[in-house]
Formats: C-alpha cells, structure tokens, sequence
C-alpha cells in the first residue's frame, strides 16, 4: 500500500503504472545494449557486475530462452542507481552523434587530401586562408612526397600522413561546419 502524507497529499511512492513503465524503459535499454557489439559495450559505462549478464543475453539463441535472459538483465540493471542507468543512456546517445561527426571529419580530410594532390597549389592556399595555423612548410612537403609516391607507384606512406595531419589539423581548428565543401 503506497499511503499518503497526511500534510502534502502527495503519494509516498510512485504508482504501480508509473512502476511499470519504468521496468519497461529498462528493458527497452537492455534490448538495445544487447544487440551492441562487444567494441561498442566496451565503451559504455556499464559496471562490472551487469556486463556478464549483457554477454549471457547476446549468448542465448532460443527465441523464449532469450527473453527470460532479457528480463534477467532488466531486473539486474534495475536494481542499479539511476545515475548509473542515465551515463549509459547519455553515453550510447552521444556515441551515435560521435560517430556521425567523426565520421564527416573524415571525409572532409580525404576531400582537402584529393584536393591538395590534384591542385596542390591554389588549394594549399585555400586550406591555409581558412587554417592560418597550419604547418605550411609540412603540408607542402607531404603533398609533394605523395604525389611521388603516386608517380613511382610506391606504398602510400606519405599520402597516409598527409591525411593524418589534415586530419588532426581539422580537429584542432574545430571546424564543425557539417558541409562537405572546403
């Protein structure tokens, strides 16, 4: 019985739906870091204790074998704080835009890489007008030792660092503009 305060009115604990979908959201989260991959799981603050119980579920084929394993794992996570349960949701939440600005940051380095060995000239100043910071002395010197490697058809070494350093170059300078173009 969840009883009242007697100065309040307000209900000493949550109702029994509000419970409900609580389990619910709970599960709903197991399901999802059940069918993440170990590298992901990895990367997500999840305590000791839940992990072997995350690697039981994704172990498990049978349809309702799995789904006992399932609501194992919810109850275990419930039992959890909800801070604990919050930095996962935040952590999976951020990993996904992480991974989709990441990912853009990469193409834009490949881009300025094709685009400084194809013209190396105007578009190293162009790459230099909006990066002033920029190693210009460097950058010219791995633009030219790729386009050598290209003629002589050797392994691509310098071709290889000059996208890390672009790379790196367009994490230092913060540029988070989301568009493809230069």
């Amino acid at each position: 019985m969840r009883g009242r305060d007697p100065e309040t009115g307000e209900f000493y604990s949550p109702s029994r739906s509000q419970q409900r979908e609580g389990a619910l959201e709970i599960r709903s989260l197991a399901e999802k870091l059940v069918a993440l991959p170990a590298a992901q799981l990895a990367r997500l603050p999840i305590p000791e204790d839940l992990m072997p119980h995350i690697v039981e579920t994704q172990r498990i084929t049978s349809h309702i074998a799995h789904k006992r394993q399932l609501q194992f794992l919810a109850k275990q996570m419930r039992r959890e704080d909800d801070e604990v349960l919050e930095a996962i949701r935040d952590a999976m939440d951020e990993d996904g835009e992480a991974a989709r600005r990441e990912t853009a940051q990469l193409h834009r380095a490949e881009h300025w890489r094709d685009r400084l060995l194809s013209e190396s000239d105007a578009a190293l100043t162009d790459l230099l007008a909006e990066h002033p910071s920029a190693d210009r002395q460097r950058l010219r010197q791995l633009v030219r030792n790729a386009a050598e490697e290209r003629a002589k058809n050797k392994p691509p070494h310098a071709f290889r660092e000059l996208f890390r350093e672009l790379r790196e170059l367009l994490a230092d300078a913060g540029d988070e503009t989301g568009d493809d173009e230069p």
